[in-house]
């Protein structure tokens, strides 16, 4: 009977030890300028090819290019820099400008930097993601597109905490960006309920808008103007020599925004993107 039982005890660990998962691979930061991170199981996904503009080609945004080139560059470099957050209207190259900086602070500095993405849903498990992080060589820069909280959203609490807080605090080689179409993160009837419904109202607010304030650098992104919106739009066609005349590529431009209803970088890249298709233009 104990032989028995030795054996059936032995098959039923071996049965639950092919029913694990596999043991999760180390992380590793190399053969790669670009990751994904997956929270389940923990992992980062190497990006082959970044999908990204020259720097060069983002028009309308030259203040906030200078800004965040040189936090990037000095980052890079292995000097204190300050997270960013990159608020504002949609389709002005907030995401556009992060991958943009850094190609530019990678060709400066070969293979310094490498950049990760995390989804907004994934963001609880940036701790998670920290401490991989934490003692590799390497520096990363951590982009969360289009991040933004709703009510009863409980998450920016986690995002606290590893900006600028917790008892191990952020990494040295490590630093944060974010895109938000909204300055706060939050909609302002959340922060307005806050108020209404709260016992001290001031306090429920700032403990909500709080979260905008530990980011080191606020960049503001606006709707451009008829002019920028013409730049964009020439600059992309040049740069894939598109054959057109300057008068037809602006009725072109002008027809497009009125179907969109709006001016900015995407819709300016949309509008290349159609008449490159209808013109016969190839785009690498």
């Amino acid at each position: 009977m104990d032989q028995s039982l030795t054996d059936l005890i032995t098959r039923i660990a071996e049965a639950l030890e092919r029913l694990a998962p596999p043991p999760a691979a180390p992380v590793s930061l190399e053969g790669a300028d670009a990751f994904v991170w997956h929270p389940t199981p923990a992992r980062l996904s190497p990006v082959t090819r970044i999908s990204r503009v020259d720097i060069a080609l983002l028009k309308g945004v030259d203040h906030q290019r200078d800004i965040l080139l040189e936090n990037t560059l000095r980052f890079a470099r292995g000097l204190p820099a300050n997270n960013t957050m990159l608020w504002g209207a949609r389709g002005m190259g907030k995401s556009s400008l992060v991958k943009a900086t850094h190609a530019v602070a990678n060709r400066d500095n070969p293979g310094a930097l490498a950049l990760i993405e995390i989804h907004r849903e994934d963001i609880r498990t940036l701790p998670d993601l920290l401490n991989f992080l934490r003692f590799q060589p390497r520096r990363c820069l951590i982009l969360c597109d289009d991040l933004s909280f709703e009510r009863e959203d409980s998450d920016y609490k986690a995002l606290k905490s590893v900006l600028d807080g917790g008892i191990e605090g952020r990494p040295d080689n490590v630093l944060f960006y974010a895109t938000s179409n909204r300055r706060h993160l939050m909609p302002r009837d959340m922060i307005e309920n806050e108020r209404a419904t709260s016992i001290n109202p001031n306090e429920a607010v700032e403990e909500k808008v709080s979260l905008s304030d530990r980011f080191g650098l606020w960049l503001g992104f606006h709707n451009c103007d008829q002019p920028t919106y013409f730049a964009m739009v020439e600059g992309y066609a040049a740069d894939i020599n598109l054959p057109i005349t300057n008068e037809a590529l602006r009725a072109a431009a002008v027809e497009w925004s009125m179907t969109r209803g709006a001016r900015s970088g995407r819709v300016a890249w949309q509008c290349i993107q159609d008449l490159a298709g209808r013109l016969g233009v190839t785009m690498a």
